[in-house]
């Protein structure tokens, strides 16, 4: 997982905005997103604009005080679908 995710305590989560140079590579990365998400089973929270997206990642199960293996693992692959020159934001 990047240096650019936040930890969250309560509730537990992390949290990453990423910029983009412009509409398009917004939505195609929120295309990857989506498909990655459909092949993992789980729906992050997201919002955008046009040139940016911010995710929550946290647990389903409200109850839960810390993130799980598998979340920080989503972190990582969400990581992968960030272009090269956004790695930094």
């Amino acid at each position: 997982m990047s240096d650019n995710w936040i930890t969250r305590k309560r509730p537990p989560r992390l949290e990453r905005r990423i910029e983009f140079s412009d509409y398009e590579e917004t939505r195609e990365f929120l295309e990857r997103a989506a498909e990655l998400s459909e092949s993992q089973g789980y729906y992050p929270d997201m919002s955008f604009g046009r040139t940016h997206v911010s995710i929550s990642i946290q647990p389903e199960d409200s109850s839960t005080e810390e993130l799980s293996d598998e979340l920080i693992r989503y972190a990582h692959l969400v990581d992968e679908l960030v272009p090269a020159k956004c790695l930094s934001n």
